[in-house]
């Protein structure tokens, strides 16, 4: 096995390696953009909700498209889920800080698997030069190859 045949398998192994690794990230990010989204939108209810007047008719999503009819009592406190299951009640006001924190800190985390992924892509750009480059003297050596043995025969 020459030395452009194993760097031809090295390559072919890193460039597998590396679009798994690419497909994560892009996975990744996109929950995360999933999680910036549903932030927003809470942000933008907290918000709202500090507007409106008391009883006001509004349609809470219950999921699966579905919403029922309900009147809110107050909106001066907002149930916040703190994480492992644990809610706490909390004034709009702090909630809503809560709500923009945990959205700057994935906003970061975006940012940083996106600088990830495309280190990542970078990658995968040169390994298909280097890839490009070692099937055409492969391809070269094998024709050459070809050309002696139909040159040898009567």
């Amino acid at each position: 096995m020459s030395s452009d045949d194993e760097t031809f398998r090295k390559l072919l192994s890193e460039m597998r390696f590396l679009e798994g690794t690419a497909e994560a990230l892009q996975n990744r990010i996109n929950l995360v953009r999933a999680a910036i989204t549903e932030l927003a939108f809470a942000s933008a209810t907290i918000e709202g909700l500090g507007k409106e007047k008391k009883r006001v008719p509004l349609l809470v999503p219950v999921g699966g498209g579905s919403f029922i009819k309900a009147k809110v009592a107050t909106a001066e406190t907002i149930v916040v889920g703190m994480g492992a299951g644990v809610s706490v009640e909390k004034p709009r006001g702090e909630a809503a800080k809560i709500v923009e924190n945990r959205a700057s800190k994935l906003e970061k985390s975006r940012a940083t698997l996106q600088s990830q992924l495309n280190q990542v892509l970078e990658r995968m750009n040169s390994g298909r030069q280097q890839l490009d480059e070692v099937s055409l003297r492969l391809a070269g050596r094998r024709q050459d190859a070809s050309v002696r043995k139909t040159e040898g025969r009567p």
